[in-house]
């Protein structure tokens, strides 16, 4: 699930992205509202993490644009402009949530884990791929009580095929999910990780879930047939 990120305090950004991401989500992040404005005319994002005090931009008017653009990605207001008057303006404009600075980072993943569970219109906390599961809350892998140890990417890859309830998810698509536009890899990078997550899939026992390579069409996650 990638998720943009817009904070032009350096050092904030750096924290919240590491944290984001060590929650198994893509963060692509920008540091002024004209930016932001601009990623968000061509990119799809699950969620819009937005500070309201930007250079170039201000992040109202951001929000402002999204919203007549018809962009129903969800926003999640970020600032120290915590009055009544900037709060009731920016969700009147269409934002979906509002948290104030200083914030405790653990009320923050609550938010955006809500948002992002409230945006794929499913509101079903466990996702569940024969006997592969993915709680949306705690945001782990368990196939018969057993965590599967996935890195960041390898995670954002096997929740793209999870979350598609048994239907096949294109390379570029996947691509999209798993990679920001700032890192230095190309479409071919995606069948390195499909290679190590299906590795991963085939050491558990007696086979949690399993890829499957449609030509032309993309990969689907489906249930381990049982060996004979």
């Amino acid at each position: 699930m990638r998720i943009l990120l817009v904070e032009d305090h350096t050092e904030l950004q750096h924290w919240l992205s590491k944290a984001l991401r060590d929650a198994h989500l893509t963060v692509e992040c920008a540091d002024n509202g004209a930016d932001a404005d601009a990623l968000l005319l061509t990119q799809e994002y699950g969620l819009i993490i937005l500070d309201l005090t930007l250079p170039k931009m201000d992040g109202l008017e951001v929000l402002k644009r999204l919203r007549a653009r018809g962009g129903k990605t969800p926003v999640l207001i970020l600032t120290a402009r915590g009055g009544l008057e900037d709060r009731v303006q920016g969700l009147n404009l269409g934002a979906d949530d509002y948290l104030a600075k200083p914030f405790e980072l653990v009320e923050l993943e609550a938010r955006v884990k809500a948002l992002l569970r409230r945006s794929t219109g499913n509101e079903a906390l466990v996702y569940e791929c024969g006997e592969l599961k993915f709680d949306t809350i705690t945001r782990m892998f368990s196939y018969y009580g057993q965590s599967l140890a996935l890195t960041p990417r390898e995670h954002a890859v096997l929740e793209a095929l999870i979350t598609r309830g048994g239907k096949p998810v294109a390379k570029e698509k996947l691509f999209d999910e798993v990679f920001a536009l700032a890192d230095d890899a190309n479409l071919d990078a995606i069948e390195l990780y499909i290679h190590r997550v299906r590795k991963k899939l085939e050491s558990t026992e007696p086979g949690a879930a399993a890829i499957t390579t449609l030509r032309g069409i993309g990969y689907l996650l489906q249930p381990r047939e049982p060996k004979a």
